[in-house]
């Protein structure tokens, strides 16, 4: 499988600067079967086989208990030596009993599958999730947060949940198009809905913020090529004291 030498210099810059992934660590990836996470896959596997480190990491994916397209996804990890385990729930029927009329259960959603992968990974004794989040997707969360939310908040590199696991999102530096590239220059088969609930929802009752938001994006972009590249350098470059939350302004003596 061809990964891009741009994708290696970025994923392995990534990954030194927040020490993602060390010695002895154990990695339960979140596998949804979409590019991203299939990127992420991959690139772990090449990791695993590369590094001058010890690690152990496997890809799970969450069923939702409605059914979907998962062959692929089998015979992909088969054929790319990754560890793969495919989980079964009850999330779409806990979905279904306890959504609201006109709401969007997409929050709802990704609480209760991150709570899958929580579960999984205690109980297999792995101390990281991985998650394939990229920087377009950091840069919708900023975004969506400052336009609907009030909040100057993201997507870290790594966090500590409070079950003491730790999230990492090894690709937060890559870009989507990147992705679309390493896809189709591999030639590789996704399911059109990557399993997702809310695809299985009419076009009125999915939600249309994060779509309004790449399109903004889009056209930020377009009128400064470099947004991306500020972007970026601003998430990591913070002036608390030159905002308005008081927890962190100038105390007068």
């Amino acid at each position: 499988m061809e990964i891009s030498k741009k994708i290696l210099k970025i994923t392995g810059k990534t990954n030194a600067e927040f020490d993602l992934i060390k010695e002895g660590d154990r990695v339960l990836l979140g596998l949804s079967g979409g590019k991203d996470s299939i990127l992420l896959a991959t690139l772990l596997a090449r990791l695993k086989k590369y590094a001058p480190f010890n690690f152990e990491f496997k890809a799970l994916t969450v069923d939702y208990g409605r059914g979907g397209e998962y062959e692929y996804i089998f015979e992909y990890c088969e054929k790319n030596g990754i560890p793969y385990e495919l989980y079964r729930t009850d999330i779409y029927k806990i979905l279904e009993e306890n959504k609201r009329e006109g709401s969007v259960y997409c929050s709802f959603c990704s609480r209760m599958r991150r709570g899958a992968l929580y579960t999984k990974a205690l109980e297999g004794g792995y101390n990281k999730i991985a998650l394939a989040h990229h920087l377009d997707d950091a840069a919708e969360s900023f975004m969506m947060n400052l336009t609907y939310n009030g909040a100057l908040r993201s997507m870290p590199p790594i966090y500590k949940a409070e079950n003491s696991l730790y999230v990492i999102r090894p690709l937060i530096f890559v870009r989507e198009r990147q992705i679309i590239d390493f896809i189709a220059k591999n030639n590789i088969y996704i399911a059109p809905d990557c399993n997702c609930p809310i695809m299985w929802q009419s076009d009125d009752k999915r939600p249309h913020a994060r779509e309004k938001t790449k399109q903004m994006l889009k056209e930020l972009e377009e009128a400064n090529p470099d947004f991306f590249t500020s972007l970026k350098v601003a998430l990591g470059n913070v002036h608390l004291n030159s905002l308005f939350d008081k927890r962190y302004l100038d105390t007068q003596e």
